[in-house]
């Protein structure tokens, strides 16, 4: 069984291994057969080389994400986290607001995503 709160520590987890600049270690994050729907991009991300290959741009300008909203659904050995973020972007300064959902599922030993779908906010604040 997992909780909320450790589901809510995935996202984290995930924006720590950005905080890194290693593209590498975001990749991490997924499971093998993951989807990636990126939000700046329009190229869904299969493979861990076209994962890598869009955090290595994204993480040119430094970004750090915060969690607006969310809600989470618990399964067994998955979980759903969806809601709104920010991300703020270190080099330019630039914020960010999107849309996101996170699947996950425990592969026995940790979470890993198993999809990633990322938007901007249709409407502007």
């Amino acid at each position: 069984m997992t909780t909320e709160q450790e589901i809510d520590s995935l996202f984290d987890r995930w924006n720590e291994s950005l905080q890194t600049g290693d593209a590498n270690k975001v990749v991490a994050n997924y499971a093998d057969g993951s989807i990636l729907l990126p939000t700046l991009s329009n190229k869904p991300r299969l493979t861990t080389a076209e994962k890598e290959d869009y955090f290595h741009h994204f993480l040119e300008d430094r970004p750090s994400g915060m969690i607006d909203m969310r809600t989470v659904e618990l399964g067994c050995n998955t979980a759903v986290d969806s809601g709104l973020y920010t991300f703020t972007f270190a080099t330019t300064g630039a914020k960010l607001s999107g849309r996101y959902t996170y699947t996950y599922h425990w592969n026995g030993s940790q979470w890993l995503i198993t999809s990633h779908h990322s938007s901007l906010m249709p409407e502007k604040k």
